[in-house]
């Protein structure tokens, strides 16, 4: 994996931080460019908190990191100004809430999000004795947020393997988010079915229970020139929190769509899609679409997920995923992205773990759960009074 840094070094502090996360990256057989390449795999793209600047991708395998600094006096002004705030499912919420949208801003794939929380006293470490010290937080696209444990002292050797130990399986990480619309859905399921009915009563459900966060509203946040860069790259019309799925037959399934309000879907091709198969030539999600839907929706980026776990389980009829949490449940080791091949990998392996796969509940490390049942009714049956909203990060 080749790896550059963007934008301007306006510390000591970043100086450090740079030179030493440079250093680890390097020690772990990893190419450092002086300048982006049209190759380049992973960006670490240096922000100004108050004008952020996104790093414009040429292709959407570049994972960038963007790396902000803020003193904590500030943290109650700027962007914590903003009346949009996440729900549950991250750490502290002010750190989500005054970091979240800059990731956005940045237009990041992850966020480290340095706060001043101190000064140092002089312990032989790399911070002289007066100097500010920073807490490093990871925010990811899936409102997870989590610090670097406060042992590691900020800048030290252990502190570096730590961040690079947590950044590494999420840049290599593969997307599988590429959507092909055939126009071959059945007349009679124009309209949707039984299935389609379940997926609308699932959506209600859970807004019901306060377990569905609203779509973040990515446009109002990116100017309209990163907004259509945007969705030129990735086909992305806005960010929502959860999915659900229900089996139609032995191969295909309905799936909720991408950035649309979950708590009312009903329209096929829209709000609901059929998955017919997965191109794995390619990375291709293919979905039966009715002829008259010009531009239909994307599929949930977590289409790859549930395409393997339907494919390898027969007895699976639902999946539900949610930004929730069930203490004691196993998670998987990484927060790997969502639609990546990883995660839905982690994921698959979860499930045919479980005692009883059909019916299993899968953690995903600082982001949420994976639910199989035989229906979402059956489901929602299941966890009914065993839900916290908080999901625990580490």
């Amino acid at each position: 994996m080749n790896f550059c840094f963007v934008g301007e070094i306006t510390s000591p502090s970043l100086a450090r931080f740079v030179d030493g996360l440079r250093e680890e990256m390097i020690r772990h057989g990893h190419d450092f460019l002086p300048e982006p390449a049209d190759d380049i795999q992973l960006v670490f793209n240096l922000i100004d908190p108050q004008r952020p600047r996104p790093f414009r991708r040429r292709a959407k395998a570049t994972f960038v990191v963007s790396v902000a600094e803020v003193d904590e006096a500030r943290n109650a002004g700027g962007e914590a100004a903003l009346s949009w705030a996440p729900g549950a499912g991250g750490a502290g919420p002010g750190i989500l809430k005054e970091a979240y949208p800059l990731l956005i801003r940045a237009v990041s794939n992850l966020l480290l999000y340095r706060v001043k929380s101190g000064r140092a006293h002089g312990d032989g470490g790399p911070v002289q004795p007066g100097e500010p010290v920073w807490r490093t937080h990871f925010v990811t696209l899936e409102q997870g947020s989590f610090p670097v444990p406060a042992e590691l002292a900020d800048c030290s050797p252990e502190f570096f393997a730590y961040v690079y130990r947590r950044l590494e399986p999420l840049a290599t990480s593969q997307l599988i988010i590429d959507n092909e619309f055939v126009p071959d859905l059945e007349p009679e399921l124009w309209e949707g079915d039984e299935h389609t009915e379940e997926i609308y009563w699932a959506g209600q459900r859970l807004a019901e229970l306060d377990l569905l966060p609203a779509p973040f509203p990515i446009q109002e946040l990116l100017s309209p020139a990163d907004f259509r860069h945007v969705q030129r790259l990735y086909n992305l019309g806005g960010l929502s929190y959860g999915n659900m799925s229900v089996r139609h037959d032995e191969r295909r399934f309905w799936m909720s769509a991408s950035g649309v309000d979950k708590s009312r879907m009903r329209k096929v091709g829209e709000e609901i899609l059929m998955v017919k198969d997965f191109d794995a030539a390619r990375g291709v999600i293919i979905l039966s679409v009715p002829p008259h839907i010009e531009k239909p929706n994307r599929v949930s980026v977590d289409a790859i997920e549930h395409w393997m776990i339907y494919q390898e389980h027969p007895g699976v009829g639902a999946i539900l995923h949610m930004h929730a949490w069930i203490p004691g449940i196993e998670a998987t080791e990484f927060n790997y992205p969502c639609g990546t091949r990883q995660l839905a990998t982690a994921v698959a392996e979860k499930v045919r773990q479980a005692p009883d796969p059909n019916r299993a509940i899968v953690g995903l490390k600082n982001h949420g759960m994976t639910i199989t049942g035989l229906s979402l009714h059956e489901i929602f049956e299941r966890i009914e009074g065993k839900v916290v909203r908080q999901v625990p990060m580490s």
